[in-house]
């Protein structure tokens, strides 16, 4: 068995292990210990790592494989999704309410005890909305009421997501929508969604072996990003958006208007 690492908390700035020495049961565990600085955090996604771990235990790096990818263009929009945005029963925002929706990301679900996204963990996202790399998608009901959301990491044209929550049926599938359009529409080269899930794969996820999914992130994560916080394109339609043609709504002026774990 290969040893587990342990990083060194102060020092942010210190190299990952490759993650080719990542443990095969558990699949990804990598290494242990560090903190979640903006620079440790912003270094373990650029090299295909991420933190996961719960109250109790120490900070834990992960880096699966497969891992799970969403490609915007491969996006699965079904057609009762699409009905469900025509209809007008959502709206949707981006990067206007980061705070509340990790809270709701971080509430126990179905009953469950406790969550993974510990307080710990909150402010070191929020920390890195407030520079610009973390954001969040916002859906509303038609009372103004937060109903569902995602949120993740930005890093040149690739998104890492972290989680989603759903209050209410299909918010979370028009979080996704909404947010695979508008990466779409700036050139995003993928959406990181780390944990291979029936649901995910229904949305047009497909998992991609490690070495392929580093590959690309070397090639992409270098390129130009959008700077925060982000604002949804005037022109984006996601109701008539179709995937691969991403400026499909453009020309319609008739119309209106990612994992957990």
């Amino acid at each position: 068995m290969k040893p587990l690492a342990w990083l060194d908390p102060g020092t942010p700035d210190q190299p990952f292990p490759p993650v080719g020495n990542a443990l095969e049961e558990p699949d990804g565990l990598l290494a242990a210990g560090g903190d979640l600085s903006p620079a440790r955090l912003l270094n373990a996604y650029r090299h295909g790592i991420f933190p996961w771990y719960e109250a109790g235990q120490p900070i834990l790096w992960w880096s699966p494989d497969p891992r799970a990818v969403l490609f915007p263009r491969e996006f699965r929009l079904h057609r009762s999704l699409r009905k469900t945005l025509r209809q007008g029963h959502f709206t949707y925002t981006v990067d206007e309410d980061f705070d509340s929706v990790i809270a709701q990301c971080a509430a126990p679900r179905h009953g469950a005890p406790g969550t993974w996204i510990t307080p710990e963990m909150q402010l070191a996202y929020r920390r890195l909305h407030r520079l610009g790399h973390a954001h969040s998608v916002e859906i509303r009901d038609a009372q103004g009421r937060l109903v569902g959301g995602l949120y993740g990491i930005a890093l040149g044209r690739v998104f890492f997501g972290e989680s989603m929550f759903s209050r209410e049926t299909d918010a979370s599938k028009a979080a996704l929508a909404v947010l695979a359009a508008q990466l779409e529409a700036w050139d995003f080269a993928m959406i990181d969604c780390q944990q291979d899930t029936p649901h995910l794969r229904s949305l047009g996820a497909r998992p991609l072996a490690r070495n392929d999914f580093v590959t690309l992130l070397s090639k992409h994560c270098a390129r130009e990003g959008v700077p925060g916080p982000w604002k949804i394109d005037a022109e984006l339609h996601p109701e008539i958006w179709h995937p691969g043609h991403p400026r499909t709504g453009e020309t319609h002026s008739d119309n209106s208007g990612f994992a957990s774990r």
